[in-house]
């Protein structure tokens, strides 16, 4: 399953997603990953919220990024939910058409039962059809 906390740079995605993550701690059952492009809200997360730097990685385009969402996944079965702030720069797909990574992540979702909670800087007008309805928040 994705989720969608969509509107433009500065508007308050982050906060959103941070606060979400932090309240979804308390009731998971399994392990929440976030991934950011950088470390700098390390000490806003709960200790048992794994934060990951992807510009860390050298990732070059959305193919690489899905490959590197696939390893994570892989490594652990208790992974319940991924929180991806900056989804468009983090992924590579600044600029692109996001309409099949997302349906790529979705799958990925589906067969793995994690649930992807994305912030992505564009209002929720802008976004597919297909996204419109996984938009949880608009800012």
């Amino acid at each position: 399953m994705i989720q969608i906390i969509a509107g433009r740079q500065g508007k308050g995605k982050t906060k959103q997603l941070l606060d979400k993550v932090n309240a979804e701690i308390k009731a998971a059952h399994g392990n929440i990953v976030y991934l950011d492009k950088s470390s700098k809200h390390m000490y806003e997360l709960n200790n048992k919220i794994r934060l990951i730097d992807v510009s860390e990685f050298d990732l070059q385009n959305g193919d690489e990024f899905m490959g590197f969402i696939c390893g994570l996944i892989s490594q652990d079965h208790d992974l319940e939910q991924m929180y991806l702030d900056n989804f468009l720069k983090i992924a590579k797909l600044e600029d692109c058409d996001i309409e099949a990574a997302l349906a790529r992540l979705e799958e990925i979702g589906d067969k793995y039962s994690v649930t992807f909670v994305l912030g992505i800087s564009l209002d929720a007008s802008e976004l597919p059809e297909t996204a419109k309805s996984k938009v949880i928040v608009s800012l």
